[in-house]
Formats: C-alpha cells, structure tokens, sequence
C-alpha cells in the first residue's frame, strides 16, 4: 500500500509543478527523455542480468506475450470500428498490451499473494513487460510514433535497434555470463531509482482532466480492456487449460495491472496522442485500487 501512496504522491507532484509558471511547458519531456535514454536502460541492465527459467515460470513467463497479442488484436479491431486516428491507436497499442507489472505489480502480489510469491512477479516483469516494451514497444513507435507518416521496413529497423532500452537488452543478454562489479551495480541501482518518479513528475505535469469528446472512448475503452477485459481473458485461458496454482494465479494478476508509466513515457515523446497518454496512465493507477481487489476475489 505504500507503494501505491507514493506512485500517487510522485503524480500529484508533477500536477502540482504543472501549476509553477517558472516551469516551462517541455519539462515533462525533459524529464522522459532522462528517462528513455538512462533511467529505463539501467533497470533493464540490472533485471536481466537475474533471469533464471524453470519449469515453473513458464506461465508468468508466457502469460505477458498472450496478453500483448491479445490486447494489440482487441486495440486494432477497436481502432478500426471505432475509426480512431493514427495517434490515438498507437497509443492504445503502446498503453493496453503493457502493464505496470514492477512497481505496481511486485507490491501488489506481495500484498495479496505473499513474499514468495514475488519470484513469479519478477518473471512476469523480467520476461515479459520490459522485454516487450524494448521489443514490440519499438515497432509500435516506428509505426505510429511522430516522422514518418509510411513507415519502411528500414525505418522499422532503423528505429527499433536505435531505442536505448532495446539496446540496453542486447548489451545485458551479452553480459548475462559476467558478474557486475559492485560500483557498476549501485551506479545502475542509482540511475534506475529515479524512473517511477521522473515518469509519474511528467505524467502528473501532462496529465489533463479536460479530455475532448473524440478522445473519451478511447480512454473508456482503453481502461475497461486493460484492467478487466485482459485479466478475465487470461483467468479463462487458464482455467480453459487446467492450470492452477500459484504461479498461475500471480501471472492472472499481473495481466491486470494499469498501463506501464515507462510505456506512458516513450508514447508522450513520441506524440502519440499526450492527454489520452498521461490520461490511461493516471486513472488507471487510480482505478487498479478497485478493480486489483475484485480480481484477486476471482482467483
């Protein structure tokens, strides 16, 4: 719980900046940009660097991947009937499949679940969401992120082997076999602390009530698809194929958490669409206070 009250002060905090008319309106971009290029690419230096796979973790491991593909299908369809533009669905595409499956999510399951049960958690988190956003969250920004208005497969490429947090994974999966020194680990232990702050200062700067009527549904929809239509559909999946325990039950959870800040951070940047952004991000961490707890009654 005491996460949540500081992910909430950290959000109030940018809102209350926002109001400072010593700040210039391109603080919260500063802010992700420090986060893109430094805060993001140390966490995932020192989460990869810990990855261990049994038997086991195959659920946590392979829940995240259903639920980007699932998520990202039930976004174009939407985005299709519902004739959003370029912006808003890639932003739908960037926020809905990725959760914020570390911050939120490790304390959460500790809450609900208990200590041990983190080590699933982190594989969620290690394997899933982080590896998804330098991965899938790099075509997405070729394709819909601000420039080219027809991307080429050269631009694809180009862009995702140039994103700092997809380069960050291939320079950690290469030093997988060496031991950090322990200066290199609290220098990346250090640089990686100040993502949710720095993420959250920027949400809570660009975070806007005044929403316009086009962008309404898709935040709507965008909320409902996150927090109860994707963590209903992997709960089916699951019981459809028999598994159970707990494991099973803490990737279920973790499929339900709000958009991931970092995910809100590179969409902002990339101008996909910055109210309905810092909107997904902002409320969902709010209503994930209601709909976390009737989850965790299902399971």
């Amino acid at each position: 719980m005491d996460n949540f009250i500081i992910t909430v002060a950290y959000l109030l905090t940018g809102m209350v900046l926002r109001r400072l008319p010593s700040l210039p309106r391109e603080t919260g971009n500063v802010l992700n940009l420090f986060v893109i290029y430094i805060s993001l690419p140390a966490l995932v230096l020192l989460k990869i660097a810990d990855i261990s796979l049994s038997v086991d973790l195959l659920t946590p491991a392979l829940m995240p991947w259903v639920m980007v593909l699932f998520s990202a299908l039930a976004v174009v369809g939407l985005a299709r009937l519902c004739k959003w533009d370029r912006q808003v669905t890639g932003c739908l595409l960037l926020l809905v499949p990725l959760g914020n499956t570390s911050f939120l999510g490790v304390p959460m399951v500790q809450t609900f679940f208990g200590p041990p049960a983190v080590s699933y958690a982190l594989i969620y988190d290690q394997l899933g969401s982080f590896l998804a956003l330098a991965t899938y969250g790099s075509v997405i920004l070729a394709l819909y992120g601000k420039g080219e208005e027809r991307p080429t497969l050269k631009g694809v490429g180009v862009r995702i082997i140039s994103f700092p947090p997809f380069i960050a994974l291939i320079v950690a999966v290469a030093l997988t076999p060496i031991t950090y020194p322990p200066v290199l680990v609290a220098i990346l232990e250090g640089l990686a602390a100040t993502l949710v702050p720095l993420v959250m200062i920027a949400v809570g700067f660009q975070l806007t009530w005044h929403i316009s009527r086009d962008a309404g549904m898709p935040l709507l929809l965008g909320l409902l698809l996150k927090l109860i239509v994707a963590p209903l559909a992997a709960l089916g999946l699951c019981r459809w194929l028999g598994l159970e325990g707990e494991a099973v039950n803490v990737a279920i959870f973790e499929a339900g958490m709000p958009p991931m800040v970092s995910a809100g951070a590179v969409a902002i940047l990339a101008g996909l669409s910055p109210a309905l952004t810092a909107a997904l991000v902002g409320l969902g961490i709010i209503l994930c206070f209601v709909s976390l707890p009737l989850l965790y009654q299902l399971l």
